[in-house]
């Protein structure tokens, strides 16, 4: 069989992703944002229970050392606003194990950028700048979607008080898998890739904020106002059923982090998943200090993909992983 060595782009595709490229950084610099490169390959990965880190085993100066392929740049870019950088983004390579299909890709461009002193709502409006800006159409209204009020409105269910049991049989019914094992947050997951993903983001661009506490990953906490429930302060941005966009209010706790690192190995386990090396010197950077603030990180092979009306990332990519 002949090798395929064609990319999965064509070369006039590439052109326009290098200018999109170019507008991203644009954007950046007229809001005085630092562009930044950090390594791809650090001493932690992502503890995440649902994502899966890469790691190679390496030669450094301390002898044979594992090291991780960053899912997204965040520990070292949190270690620069520990440093003084004050906001910064950065257009970051990044790795996730498994993840191959027309949406993923297992390497792929992360759009990540911090701001000390923004509050949520600030990033929401930024990032929504942003995506106006790449676009070549206006994608629509900007629409707010509580978590919990998408899973009352499609589902007919409070993905905060319904009994696991009730949550794995509807996942089951939904997804046609054998869910009796699945925790809590694999059983929302699913119901909302699902069943609430595809109907976001259809002729505008939809927010969905308040999600579980248990899915804060290295965001706040507050109270949600309706019962007092514990919710994350983060959102997610969707268009024409696309997730883009993930940002947090950012946890500058350390203490709390390290917990949270400890407690994501313990499911990781549970769901017989290995662990993962946890990131000392992000903990490190915490105790020093970073300053308040928000952040986020954005696709941006799907953002290009929408801008240039792809039907999946491997055509903006030069070389995309093969899907099947």
């Amino acid at each position: 069989m002949p090798i395929d060595w064609q990319p999965t782009a064509d070369i006039e595709t590439l052109r326009e992703r290098a200018r999109l490229l170019s507008e991203i950084r644009a954007f950046f610099a007229a809001r005085d944002v630092l562009e930044v490169e950090t390594p791809i390959l650090g001493h932690g990965g992502s503890t995440d229970p649902h994502l899966d880190s890469l790691s190679l085993e390496a030669t450094t100066p301390n002898g044979g050392e594992r090291l991780w392929l960053q899912t997204s740049p965040e520990f070292h870019m949190k270690r620069l606003l520990a440093a003084g950088s004050g906001p910064i983004f950065q257009l970051a390579r990044s790795f996730r194990d498994g993840e191959v299909g027309r949406r993923h890709n297992l390497e792929f461009t992360m759009l990540e950028w911090y701001r000390p002193g923004f509050a949520l709502e600030a990033l929401i409006e930024e990032c929504e700048a942003l995506i106006r800006h790449v676009l070549p159409a206006d994608p629509g209204p900007l629409r707010r979607r509580r978590y919990r009020g998408l899973f009352r409105d499609v589902l007919g269910l409070d993905p905060f008080t319904t009994p696991l049991a009730d949550l794995r049989q509807r996942a089951e019914q939904i997804g046609g898998l054998a869910m009796h094992d699945a925790d809590r947050d694999g059983c929302l997951d699913l119901l909302m890739s699902l069943a609430i993903e595809p109907g976001l983001g259809q002729g505008g661009l939809d927010v969905v904020v308040d999600y579980p506490a248990s899915q804060a990953a290295l965001a706040r906490k507050r109270l949600d106002a309706e019962d007092g429930v514990e919710v994350a302060a983060r959102f997610e941005i969707y268009l024409h059923g696309l997730e883009l966009a993930n940002g947090y209010d950012e946890l500058t706790d350390a203490a709390e982090q390290g917990e949270r690192f400890a407690d994501d190995n313990r499911q990781r386990q549970a769901l017989g998943k290995p662990g993962v090396d946890i990131d000392r010197r992000l903990i490190a950077a915490l105790e020093a200090g970073i300053p308040a603030g928000s952040g986020v990180a954005l696709g941006v092979d799907r953002l290009i993909q929408l801008a240039l009306g792809k039907a999946s990332v491997a055509e903006v990519m030069a070389f995309a992983m093969p899907c099947c």
